[in-house]
This record gives C-alpha cells, sequence and structure tokens, in this order.
C-alpha cells in the first residue's frame, strides 16, 4: 500500500499531462454500450478501430452512405436522417448542424465530433506517391505494465517474466493508405526464448488500401472481415443488446486491418473488395495462418483455442500446432434502397476437429476436416422503415437466419425487432452475430427495442429478448429458455449528463440435484451522474446486483471519477470504487480509463476498494507519454486469484506507461 502511494505522488510531481490525452470521447461510448456481456477481445478490436478513426475522421458532408455505416455507434436510422440532411440543405459549414438532426441523440452527436469533420465537397480520389511519401504521418507506439507483485506462476510455472509490453508502428495517409507492425508479448510469455526466440510472441503486419480507382479495398497481410450479418464469417466486433439499438441490422462488407494486439481472431494473406459495375461489389479473400489447439490422443482437434496466452509448458505446446486454409467471395449489389449479397467461405484444417462428445451439450458442436458455409443477405432501407437479413447454411445441413425490422414510429419513436433461428445443428467456424448463447448455433428468439426521445434532451432506450436452447447447453440438461430485459433513461441538460438502468435476466439453469431446471434470476441497476466542463469533469456512478439462484447474493459498488485539465498542458484523471458483493453472482463491474488504443473493463467480487490515477505528458512536441497506477484492495481475503495466477497478498498495484512518437 506504503509503495502505491509512492508511485502515484511520483507520478503527480514528475508527469503533465496534455489535452489530447484525455480521449472524452470514451465516456459517451460507454452510455451506448453495457459491457457486461461483451468480451475484451472484442472492446480491443472495437477501441483500436475508433482510435484509428479519430486520427483519420471522415469528411461529413463527402462521405457516402457505406462510409457512414463503417462507423458502429450509428443505427440504420442515424446513418438515413444524415444523408437526408445533407442532401435537403447541402454541406454541413459545421458540426454544430447536428443539434438540428432531431433522431441524432446527444451522445451519438458528441460522439461524431470526435470521428467525423464538416470539410468542403471535393470529390476523393487516391493520392500520388509522392505526396503520400510527403503528407504521411508515422505513430510509434510503446506499452509496459509493470506488477508490482508476484504470482504464483512468475516464481513457477511460466515460462517468462512478469513484464506485459508491445511495440507499434503505423503509417498512415488519410483513409486512403495504412501500413503497420506490431509486435506484443502478455504477461508470463517468454521473449526471446524458447518458442519465442524471435522476440515477442506475437507479430502482426498489414498494409491497407483504399479507394484506389475500382478498387475499394486491398488488404495485405494479417486482417479481419465482416460480411452481411456474420452467419457466415465476421471476425469483427461485435456488440449486446443495448448496441443493437444502435448498430444492429446493417450489412455491413468490412475489410480491416488486424492492428489490434488480439492474437486469436484473425485472418492472414490477402482480400480485396472491387466495384465491379454501379453497384455492384465482389470480396474475395484467402488466409493460411498457424492455429493453437488443445489435440486429443490421435492428433485430432479437441478445441481450437483463441485466448492467445503462451506462457506455460502447456500453452506453449499447443502454439501454432495446428493450421488453416480458407478462402472465401463476397457478391454485394445495392440499387436505390434496396441491397442483396451473398457469401461463400470454405475453410481446410490440417487436423481433424474432433470435439468431445461426452458432454450432451457437445454433439453438434463443428467436426470435420474440410468445412463451407454459404449465406445470402437482404436489406431494404426506407424513409421510415428499413429492413435487413441473412440466412445461411453449409456442411452441416442446417439452417440459421436473423432478420431485423426497423420502423420510425414518429420522429421521436424507433421500434426495432430482431428474430433468429440458429438450428442445432448449424455451425460455422467465423461466424459472429446477435445471440444470446453465445454461439450461432442452438438458439431461436424474439428481440424487441424502442428509442425513445420525449424531449431533446431526454432518450429512453428499452429491450425485451426471449431464448429458446432446444438442445442441452452447458449447465441446463434439456431444453431452456431465457428473458433478458433492460429500461436506460438519459438526461443530458448541457454539460450534464444523468442516466439510470435496470435490467432483468432470467435463465434456466440446472438446479442443486440437475433433476430439473430452475431460474437464475438477475437484477441489475445503475445510476450514474456526470459532469464534463472545458477544465474540470466528474462522474458517479452507483452499481447494484442482485442473483437468485440456488442461493441468494447481493453486490454494491459506487465510484467517483474525476478529470482536470489546465488549458492545453495538463491533464490528470483519477477514479475511487469501494465495492462490498456477496460472492461471484453478484460481481459488479466497471469502466477505467485506460491507456491509448486499450479499453479497461473491471470486474470486482467481494469487499475492496479499487483506486487509480493516470496522467499524460507532450512536453516534447509530437511525443506523448501516458503513466497510470492502479490498486486493488480486498478486505476479506488474504490471497487474489487461483492457479497460476494467485497473488499472495491482499493487494495488487499495476503501473501502466505508455508512449506514443508521431512524425
Amino acid at each position: 500500500m506504503k509503495h502505491s502511494f509512492t508511485t502515484i505522488i511520483f507520478l503527480i510531481c514528475t508527469c503533465v499531462a496534455y489535452a489530447q490525452g484525455t480521449r472524452e470521447w470514451e465516456q459517451y461510448l460507454f452510455q451506448l454500450g453495457e459491457i457486461e456481456d461483451i468480451e475484451a477481445s472484442t472492446w480491443e478490436t472495437y477501441y483500436d478501430y475508433l482510435y484509428e478513426l479519430e486520427e483519420n475522421p471522415l469528411n461529413i458532408n463527402t462521405a457516402t452512405r457505406e462510409d457512414l455505416e463503417q462507423i458502429p455507434f450509428l443505427s440504420v436510422n442515424d446513418v438515413e436522417s444524415i444523408s437526408e440532411y445533407l442532401y435537403k440543405y447541402g454541406p454541413m459549414r459545421s458540426l454544430g448542424e447536428l443539434a438540428l438532426i432531431e433522431k441524432l441523440d446527444y451522445f451519438k452527436r458528441k460522439l461524431l465530433f470526435y470521428f467525423t469533420y464538416a470539410g468542403e465537397e471535393e470529390k476523393p480520389s487516391f493520392p500520388k506517391l509522392d505526396n503520400i511519401l510527403k503528407y504521411g504521418k508515422h505513430n510509434f507506439l510503446g506499452s509496459l505494465r509493470i506488477p508490482l507483485y508476484e504470482r504464483k506462476g512468475d516464481k513457477n510455472g511460466y515460462e517468462g517474466y512478469q513484464y506485459k509490453h508491445s511495440v507499434k508502428y503505423e503509417f498512415t495517409y488519410g483513409d486512403y493508405v495504412k501500413f503497420g507492425f506490431l509486435g506484443s508479448q502478455d504477461s508470463g510469455e517468454p521473449f526471446f526464448a524458447g518458442k519465442n526466440n524471435l522476440g515477442y510472441d506475437f507479430y502482426s503486419y498489414y498494409l491497407l488500401l483504399k479507394k484506389l480507382g475500382r478498387i475499394k479495398t486491398l488488404a495485405i497481410g494479417k486482417y479481419r472481415v465482416q460480411f452481411g450479418l456474420g452467419l457466415v464469417i465476421n471476425n469483427n466486433f461485435s456488440f449486446g443488446k443495448i448496441s443493437a439499438l444502435t448498430g444492429m441490422g446493417r450489412t455491413n462488407s468490412n475489410i480491416r486491418a488486424h492492428s489490434s494486439r488480439s492474437s486469436g481472431n484473425y485472418l492472414q494473406g490477402a482480400a480485396t473488395t472491387i466495384n465491379i459495375a454501379n453497384g455492384l461489389d465482389a470480396s474475395v479473400f484467402v488466409s493460411y495462418r498457424k492455429l493453437d489447439a488443445t489435440l486429443n490422443d490421435d492428433n485430432t482437434i479437441a478445441t481450437i483455442v483463441t485466448s492467445g496466452y503462451h506462457r506455460t509448458k502447456t500453452e506453449l505446446e499447443k502454439k501454432g500446432n495446428s493450421s488453416h486454409l480458407l478462402a472465401g467471395c463476397n457478391l454485394d449489389y445495392r440499387w436505390k434502397g434496396f441491397q442483396i449479397g451473398a457469401t461463400a467461405v470454405y475453410t481446410s484444417l490440417d487436423k481433424e476437429l474432433k470435439p468431445k462428445t461426452s458432454a450432451v451439450y457437445r454433439k453438434y458442436y463443428a467436426n470435420g476436416k474440410n468445412f463451407y458455409n454459404v449465406g445470402v443477405n437482404y436489406s431494404y432501407v426506407g424513409h421510415r422503415i428499413s429492413f435487413y437479413g441473412e440466412t445461411a447454411t453449409g456442411d452441416c445441413k442446417a439452417i440459421a437466419t436473423v432478420n431485423s425490422l426497423n420502423y420510425s414510429l414518429t420522429e421521436k419513436v424507433d421500434i426495432m425487432a430482431v428474430q433468429r433461428f440458429y438450428s442445432k445443428k448449424y455451425y460455422s467456424l467465423y461466424s459472429n452475430s446477435f445471440s444470446e448463447g453465445g454461439s450461432i448455433q442452438n438458439e431461436s428468439g424474439i428481440y424487441l427495442g424502442l428509442s425513445w426521445r420525449p424531449m431533446p434532451l431526454l432518450n429512453v432506450l428499452a429491450y425485451s429478448d426471449y431464448a429458446y436452447f432446444s438442445w442441452p447447453k452447458y449447465q441446463a440438461a434439456q431444453s431452456s429458455r431465457s428473458f433478458d430485459n433492460l429500461i436506460q433513461i438519459a438526461y443530458t441538460p448541457d454539460k450534464w449528463a444523468f442516466t439510470a438502468r435496470y435490467r432483468l435476466k432470467l435463465r434456466e439453469r440446472d438446479n442443486e440435484e440437475k433433476t430439473a431446471l430452475i431460474y437464475k434470476n438477475e437484477h441489475r441497476g445503475r445510476l450514474s451522474m456526470a459532469y464534463n466542463g472545458n477544465a474540470f469533469s466528474t462522474k458517479t456512478q452507483m452499481d447494484v446486483a442482485y442473483t437468485k439462484y440456488k442461493d441468494n447474493s447481493f453486490g454494491w459498488m459506487i465510484t467517483q471519477n474525476c478529470g482536470y485539465k489546465l488549458k492545453d498542458i495538463l491533464y490528470v484523471n483519477a477514479s475511487f470504487g469501494y465495492f462490498h458483493t456477496k460472492d461471484y453472482n453478484s460481481r459488479v463491474y466497471t469502466y477505467e480509463k485506460g491507456l491509448l488504443y486499450s479499453f479497461s473493463s473491471l470486474s470486482f467480487y467481494g469487499e475492496g476498494i479499487r483506486y487509480a490515477l493516470s496522467v499524460t505528458t507532450e512536453r516534447i512536441k509530437n511525443l506523448m507519454i501516458i503513466a497510470k497506477v492502479g490498486t486493488t484492495d480486498y478486505f476479506d481475503r488474504n490471497t487474489i486469484g487461483s492457479g497460476y495466477q494467485l497473488i499472495d497478498h491482499s493487494s495488487a498495484t499495476d503501473i501502466d506507461l505508455q508512449v506514443r512518437w508521431k512524425f
């Protein structure tokens, strides 16, 4: 504890901060999403894209509908409203005109200020090589995490040291050219040793060209793709059910460079989208890469591992022990408000995928060596009504379909319905779409959502989702159901933001004797009050959780966050939180400001406090240094974690350092 406070005081005394490091857009984005249901790797990818968009914002006056659809927090109705405004009134003179678009809520308008600008109406064209080399931007980023504690694996078990670090270099020219290279190392992984004799545990390299004549996108190296609604392939980001109201229902065709530190879910090779004719695009992609896998005794694959951890001898043995060869294509045709597309993907593994089916819920998991999936996606966008959907099948000889209907009842009320049916026999190795169960298999359901703006400063979001699982799932030995309901109210006068959220989730699970199903009732509530001034910002948040399943569990957390900016030379952000929960079932979640290109989502259970301080400096032109110290103190235990992650102490402190050099 004493060491932590000494470190914090040292950082305050030796660092001054620069305003560009504040990343105020994070707080607005946090109001639109729910971190409870989203994997950390998904948020990492999402944040990586938004940071790049912040560095190279879109000209809202020349952006096409497809360009606007790439902004993940905009709904189809938002895109339609912006396009309609530009058609009626011509180019915007400033982004202040966004306030005249009534359908855009407060948080989305604020976010657009960071990712778009109102520029001249010039027809975009691919720049000359001389201009690219002369005016392109270079960006170097180095990150380091230093834990002020030892885990059990650091003493005996992990093959590397406890420090986590990464380096990244990227060259960009607007939205046209992006070239980059990164190396990443997780805590406990060997560095320049063993299987990592070339240094870092994970490397990524990529070249992305856009708007090169008829070539709309060309990616070489490591990349990610998404076509349709993700039933055939989507290794890009996807979101939970609040975000469904803001971004669901768009049949996006995306090819993006894999520029994040996530080492589990990407393709490696080449991909391109070519404009064949007016409204008709064709995409092709091919990938060969090594995979991590848990192998059976007969050298078949039991599971494909995507965690990316290579710390222990067992994890290192799995590194790159399998591979895939993947090829796919997509055709996309748009005419006025109509769109139709088709996607096909073929995958061949070097070893047979043979999951262990001793557990009944695994019976229909993907198995075999060669796989194919095909799907058709379709949409219509009108002034008040829009419809999106995709239907897919494959060698599994089963169907998956998801369909979304969006209707603007009035200028202030939008309603949304999502129907999905994923056969228990359907599988695709790279699918990712709207679901309750976490996979595109064994699920059918109906989702109803509402966005209501009764006043300009008041926004109400609500949804209700019912899901049915016809085949047994983990912790449910027979057919089961779930009900998920949420309402959120946000009031945003001037520089203030008041939000209230309540969520009720009911899921059928095995009883203690495993003879029948009973409901696991989960209640979660959140109240927050935030102020964002020119120099000072603050946010107070209260979270409560109550779960009833076999036993009752209650927990709560209160968090205070403050930020101070002195002109354009000083910014300090500090947070403090106290949590008290009965056990893991009533765990609580909170957001904490982290480093660039990272999202810090934390969960806590038990009793304790969490406090953190971050500072940023740019004393030398174009050189930014960020430092953060975070400590968690538990009052109800003498150790933290388990297994190799066990810390033989009741508190844990981490120091994060980051350097960014732009030239």
